[in-house]
């Protein structure tokens, strides 16, 4: 049989996914093809009160309706289903909808709740794999890859009681801090068409933002739970690496060890996200998978200060000393700032950012240290085009060579010998020492832009460092929603002058 050619593949994927909207009853409401660049407010015109008001309930919120038996789950999730048929998402009706009703039949039943996810609808990023559902990792070749079994993750989260109805885009190589790949096109922002929704789970940013998923799955390398996160106004967590389970999902260079890939939630609420991690680490992840770092969720275990005095110590990182952050990403950490200090128990301080461009030389040779041959062999293997970001971060990323193994080993001493001397600064802020010599009195958090901008236009995504950095340390990371943009007060500054390259680059995207 004669090999399809790309584009003849990218149709199948789209008429996959539209005959999955075309399942849905009632029918989903046609959308005019002349839509403005802001379409946050049409699922609000098209769809009953009904379903607005549940696909605008958080996450907490719709759980405990759905588990005290005020809401069913075929009315929450068909209510999701509609409206994630507006953004245009792969959905899965039939399993969806078979599962609400066992879900809902239980309730009657048992009059309690399956778990403490019960009929909550939760939406997952395409390379998280579901049994017998494609695994393209944003490769046109990889669309007829299937998963031989659920991702562990997404089996505790069904145990827990969730319904999984939607399937959501990532870019071509899962490497871009947008999403655009040649199976469905480019991903873009709900809040303005013309700007990137953020990526690699830039599906997820894209789907929630438009409040078509209040709970999703996404994953994140450099930034991309936090991206999608910060550019459609929603609440992120990279987790560190280890914390949370990943086996069953699909992407290039899978046993790698250099910088760990994780798996993240996104949400429309902060209790969104503790209820994600709650639920997946009472699960204890690491009796299944070993790698899994065997700590439960330390929700009762308050960060806040509980001896006379102490304070918590929140340092500002302004500016990472490469690219200078654009006005309105200064404007919001100001006002994040100014609440905080007047809060008497917490003390705010400056961070000076230690040799952040050594981290970025550091990381973009580790990530790819076959040369990113596998992703250039996934590429050419359909004769798909490359994507300019994808370009952008293999081609015309000076840091991409084939390593030997004596390299890797030589760049992941690099990584380490950063991560101690990132360590020291940090501990060097210390105030005091305890009973054995060690540092005490730290800062206890560093409040960081997400990126230099706000959701940059198509294809010009090309500064990681805001994000790529906390991968490299392996930090945790929290991206919590602050303002827009608003031009009357957010103004450019014409007089700058740009530090180097990468700062110009990113000063010309500031109107």
């Amino acid at each position: 049989m004669a090999k399809r050619g790309w584009r003849e593949v990218a149709k199948a994927a789209q008429d996959f996914r539209d005959a999955s909207i075309s399942r849905i009853e009632p029918s989903v409401p046609d959308v005019s093809p002349d839509l403005p660049k802001n379409v946050i407010h049409i699922p609000r015109e098209l769809l009953t009160q009904a379903e607005v008001i549940i696909t605008e309930t958080s996450p907490e919120d719709l759980v405990e309706s759905l588990s005290s038996g005020k809401l069913n789950s075929t009315t929450v999730v068909n209510a999701f289903l509609r409206r994630a048929g507006l953004a245009q998402n792969l959905l899965l009706p039939e399993e969806a909808l078979s599962r609400a009703k066992y879900l809902d039949d239980y309730y009657n039943e048992h009059k309690r709740p399956v778990g403490p996810l019960h009929g909550l609808p939760i939406s997952v990023k395409e390379h998280i794999g579901m049994k017998g559902k494609g695994l393209n990792a944003g490769f046109v070749s990889w669309w007829d890859h299937k998963g031989a079994d659920d991702a562990n993750v997404l089996k505790i989260l069904w145990r827990a009681g969730c319904v999984f109805y939607a399937r959501t885009t990532e870019p071509q190589t899962l490497m871009h801090l947008e999403t655009s790949n040649n199976l469905y096109g480019v991903t873009v922002n709900p809040f303005n068409r013309d700007l990137t929704c953020g990526g690699s789970s830039g599906g997820e940013g894209a789907l929630l933002g438009l409040r078509g998923s209040c709970l999703g799955v996404g994953s994140d390398i450099g930034g991309s739970v936090r991206s999608p996160s910060a550019n459609c106004g929603l609440y992120g967590l990279r987790p560190s690496s280890y914390r949370l389970p990943s086996d069953g999902w699909s992407g290039t260079m899978l046993s790698e060890e250099q910088i760990v890939a994780v798996i993240g939630p996104l949400s429309t609420s902060l209790e969104g996200i503790r209820l994600f991690m709650k639920t997946v680490l009472s699960a204890k992840p690491w009796l299944i998978e070993p790698s899994c770092v065997p700590i439960p969720w330390r929700d009762q275990e308050s960060q806040l200060p509980t001896s006379h005095g102490k304070r918590l110590r929140i340092a500002v990182l302004w500016s990472d000393g490469i690219v200078k952050p654009h006005p309105p990403v200064i404007r919001a950490l100001n006002e994040v700032v100014a609440k905080l200090q007047s809060i008497h128990e917490v003390e705010i301080s400056t961070w000076t950012p230690y040799k952040h461009d050594e981290a970025w030389e550091i990381i973009s040779t580790i990530y790819f240290a076959d040369g990113a041959k596998e992703e250039t062999d996934a590429i050419e293997a359909s004769g798909e085009p490359w994507r300019p970001l994808s370009k952008f971060i293999i081609q015309e990323n000076p840091h991409v060579k084939h390593l030997s193994i004596e390299e890797v080993w030589y760049w992941t001493s690099r990584r380490e010998q950063y991560r101690r001397a990132y360590a020291k600064v940090w501990n060097d802020t210390a105030t005091s020492t305890g009973p054995n010599g060690e540092p005490e009195g730290m800062v206890d958090v560093i409040l960081a832009p997400v990126g230099p901008g706000a959701a940059p236009p198509l294809d010009q995504s090309k500064y990681w460092g805001y994000t790529s950095q906390w991968n490299l340390l392996d930090y945790p990371a929290l991206v919590f929603p602050v303002s827009k943009v608003d031009s009357t007060v957010d103004k450019v500054d014409e007089g700058y002058k740009p530090m180097n390259k990468q700062d110009a680059f990113n000063d010309q995207l500031c109107e």
